[in-house]
C-alpha cells in the first residue's frame, strides 16, 4: 500500500454543520413526541432514521437529505465543514438509545423506554441548541484512547 492509498478506509463528503444541527432539531422534536406519547413505533421510526445514517452513510440520512433539498438552497454556502465520521458515530449511539427506547415501550417497560428516549433527547437537544455533539465528543475521546494504547504498545 502506498503512502497515498487509504486502503479500505471509506471516505464521506464533509458535512455542513448547519445541516447536522437541523437534523438534531428534528430528532429533538421526534424524541419529545416519543416521550409525550410513549409510542414505541415512533421510537422505531427514529431508530430507522439513525440506522440509515449510521449504516449507509450520512448522505443517506433522511433528515440530512431534507436539509440539503429544502433548507440549504435558501442559505448561502457553508463557510465551515466537519468530518462525517464523528457524526456517523453519534448516529450509531442514537440508534442504540432509540432502539432501547423502542424495546422498552413495545415490551411493556415504559420506564426503560422513557429513560432511553430522554437520554437521546438530551443529546439531540444539546446539538440542536448549542452545537455540542455528545456522540462526536465520545468519538474523539475513543480515538485518543486508541491512539494512546497504540503508542504505549510500541517498543
Amino acid at each position: 500500500m502506498s503512502a497515498t492509498d487509504n486502503g479500505s478506509v471509506r471516505t464521506e463528503p464533509r458535512l455542513d454543520p448547519r445541516g447536522v444541527r437541523f437534523s438534531a432539531a428534528l430528532t429533538t422534536a421526534v424524541l419529545a413526541l416519543v416521550l409525550v406519547s410513549g409510542s414505541g413505533l415512533l421510537a422505531v421510526a427514529q431508530a430507522v432514521v439513525f440506522a440509515l445514517g449510521a449504516v449507509a452513510g450520512m448522505r443517506f440520512a433522511p433528515y440530512g437529505a431534507l436539509y440539503r433539498v429544502l433548507i440549504a438552497p435558501r442559505l448561502g454556502p457553508s463557510t465551515e465543514w466537519e468530518d462525517a465520521a464523528p457524526v456517523r458515530f453519534s448516529q450509531t449511539v442514537g440508534l442504540v438509545f432509540s432502539a432501547v427506547a423502542a424495546v422498552g415501550y413495545l415490551s411493556g417497560l415504559p420506564a426503560l423506554g422513557a429513560a432511553a428516549a430522554a437520554a437521546a433527547l438530551v443529546a439531540a437537544f444539546l446539538n440542536a441548541a448549542f452545537g455540542y455533539c455528545l456522540g462526536c465528543e465520545m468519538y474523539g475521546l475513543l480515538a485518543r484512547l486508541r491512539g494512546s494504547r497504540t503508542a504505549a504498545a510500541r517498543p
